[in-house]
């Protein structure tokens, strides 16, 4: 993660677009993969990749002014969702491939027994949030995975803040009904 203040991050890449896009990356590829991950799934690091691919095309045509207005998180976010939805979109059109999962490598860290019920719980808790509408899915990862305020995912998702909040809300309330259902 980059230590340098998000003024400072921009102003390097206004400076240097090369050396001061990879404080950018250091400072938001992990909010950047989190988010991906919880919309995207297995396509997850291909959807981050993808989002800082085009974040860095988008700035070559930009000025100083413009890059020292940016709101860096919440512009990669929308480059994150936008491409997620086209993605979407374009797998709807054509047939997917099936492909291997590659097994993953055992590491040191918790018991056996703590993995499995935590992994239990991820997965039950992942396909519970992945069966909430879009903009309910979206918001709840928002604010409880990523921890953004309201006004910032209002702006990445380009709605309301009182929308935000009607999807978050009532995306808890789902995920709540759904797991007393799944726990029962």
């Amino acid at each position: 993660m980059s230590d340098l203040p998000e003024a400072a991050v921009l102003a390097a890449i206004a400076d240097d677009l090369d050396a001061g896009f990879a404080e950018l990356v250091r400072a938001n590829q992990r909010i950047v993969y989190s988010v991906a991950l919880r919309v995207g799934g297995a396509d997850a690091e291909d959807l981050a990749a993808e989002c800082f691919l085009r974040a860095y095309r988008a700035l070559r045509g930009f000025d100083r002014s413009r890059i020292l207005a940016l709101r860096p998180r919440s512009w990669l976010l929308t480059i994150l969702l936008n491409t997620w939805r086209n993605q979407v979109r374009t797998a709807s059109r054509r047939p997917a491939m099936a492909l291997a999962e590659l097994p993953e490598r055992a590491v040191p860290g918790p018991s056996v027994e703590e993995v499995v019920t935590s992994a239990e719980t991820q997965r039950e808790l992942g396909g519970l949030v992945a069966r909430l509408p879009e903009g309910q899915r979206v918001a709840v990862v928002l604010r409880h995975v990523v921890g953004l305020p309201v006004a910032e995912i209002a702006a990445v998702m380009q709605v309301p803040e009182g929308t935000v909040k009607s999807h978050v809300s009532r995306g808890l309330a789902r995920l709540r009904e759904q797991y007393a259902k799944e726990v029962v």
